[in-house]
């Protein structure tokens, strides 16, 4: 290794969880987990720099995604906090803008970085911390779908809840694939996982169909047909079925390690948050889909014979969505605990889990007062939401410096390919020294 070999690697890597961090001498507090040294990674790697852009694109993991996550829920918040104004829907557009620019920005390279690095793209899905932030693909792309609808379908025409409608259907599929494919891997990989490795980063590919459900219920709302605003409203009830339970699963393991094996290293910490994010997204959507559907079903006839089969879906919803808050609060709770008893903690790419997951909960917040009526769920959401907008300011600049510095471009699965590489030549020249050892015998 050169001069230009970091000093805290581990500070900077995009990951969220404990086996991305690449730490160098990092030891977790007495009362967390063990050093993650245990994880078998270098101590030492080369920092990428825009000058070689080559060695950024192939560092670009796809944990990136989660500044889409973050800029695309502040935008929702701004759409959705209850003291409209008009400083409020321009500054919508403008964080819509970006991140739409943002995303596909983050698409192209990452297209690039599979094109150019092929190799990278199986040790990305080998790589069990890694292959988790695909879910964070489709959540970044629901976002904009979302935004979309909101913005541009009241003014542009019906046109536009068509385009946002197949887009949805795409990202549908998106979404589910990541949530079925990655949660399969992890059940059927041959190593075997440690509780202590569960952290709430398994629940990102979860979150991805979550969120897919909140959109259709927002696309059905526009939708005229009502027999496709059926569809696409029972498809989205199906998607919350699919994801809800699989993420209280989740929570029931990741509290288990979290009783057993105490709080995360402080790298990571900040993945306590991530539990607000099905929770919170979980409450608004099955809150928002009876909503809908006391519109949907007494148009399309559905539940012939029982007329007020809509308002019994957003009773039920609104119990639920109301059930989930309280869940969502105590973890809120556990999250500020485990941020108090960790501080100070370095900044890396985990800091963007601070932004959607409590944007998720303030949108959850927001609706709640808003169909209950309730002034103080309205409040308390809006104080939420403006918490959310100051730490994407916070997160932002981290972030920035991180990019220009080339310090945030740190992918472990990449050091695991060059690894892996590096092992199959050295096996390779000793295969042909043994080879011509042996022709040498025979002369």
């Amino acid at each position: 290794m050169d001069g230009h070999a970091l000093d805290r690697v581990g500070t900077n890597n995009p990951a969220l969880t404990a086996p991305s961090q690449l730490l160098s001498g990092t030891h977790a507090q007495d009362n967390q987990d063990e050093p993650l040294s245990q994880f078998g990674f270098e101590q030492k790697q080369l920092r990428p720099t825009w000058r070689n852009w080559r060695n950024v694109v192939r560092n670009f993991s796809p944990s990136w995604f989660s500044v889409t996550m973050g800029t695309g829920i502040t935008s929702l918040i701004f759409i959705i906090l209850p003291f409209k104004s008009d400083c409020l829907y321009w500054l919508s557009v403008a964080f819509f803008a970006l991140n739409t620019i943002l995303f596909f920005a983050a698409l192209f390279i990452s297209i690039l970085r599979y094109v150019l690095y092929p190799e990278v793209w199986g040790a990305m899905i080998a790589d069990s911390t890694n292959s988790l932030f695909l879910g964070t693909i489709p959540i970044g792309f629901s976002t904009l779908v979302e935004s979309w609808i909101f913005l541009c379908a009241p003014y542009m025409g019906y046109w536009a809840v068509t385009f946002a409608w197949v887009c949805w259907i795409i990202n549908c599929v998106v979404a589910l694939a990541v949530t079925i494919s990655l949660t399969i891997l992890l059940i059927s990989a041959t190593h075997q996982q440690a509780l202590h490795r569960i952290t709430a980063a398994q629940l990102l590919p979860i979150s991805a169909t979550m969120v897919a459900a909140a959109t259709g219920a927002e696309i059905a709302k526009f939708i005229q047909d009502p027999q496709v605003a059926l569809g696409t409203l029972l498809a989205s009830y199906v998607m919350w079925g699919m994801a809800m339970p699989l993420s209280m699963t989740v929570l029931v393991m990741y509290y288990t390690r979290l009783a057993l094996h105490k709080l995360p290293p402080r790298e990571v910490v900040v993945s306590s948050f991530l539990p607000l994010s099905p929770l919170g997204m979980g409450g608004y959507t099955i809150l928002y889909l009876g909503t809908v559907s006391r519109d949907v079903f007494p148009r399309t006839q559905f539940f012939q014979g029982l007329p007020v089969a809509g308002e019994i879906f957003f009773i039920l919803g609104a119990f639920i969505a109301l059930t989930m808050w309280g869940f969502g609060l105590i973890w809120l709770c556990f999250a500020l605990a485990s941020i108090y008893k960790s501080r100070p903690f370095p900044f890396n790419m985990g800091w963007w889990g601070f932004t959607f997951p409590l944007g998720a909960f303030a949108i959850s917040t927001i609706e709640l007062g808003t169909q209950m009526p309730s002034l103080f769920f309205r409040i308390l959401g809006t104080i939420f939401g403006m918490a959310v907008v100051l730490l994407w300011f916070v997160v932002t600049v981290g972030t920035v410096r991180g990019a220009v510095d080339g310090s945030l471009f740190m992918a472990s699965c990449v050091m695991h390919a060059s690894k892996k590489t590096k092992d199959e030549e050295e096996a390779g020249e000793e295969e042909e020294e043994v080879i011509e050892e042996g022709e040498v015998g025979k002369c």
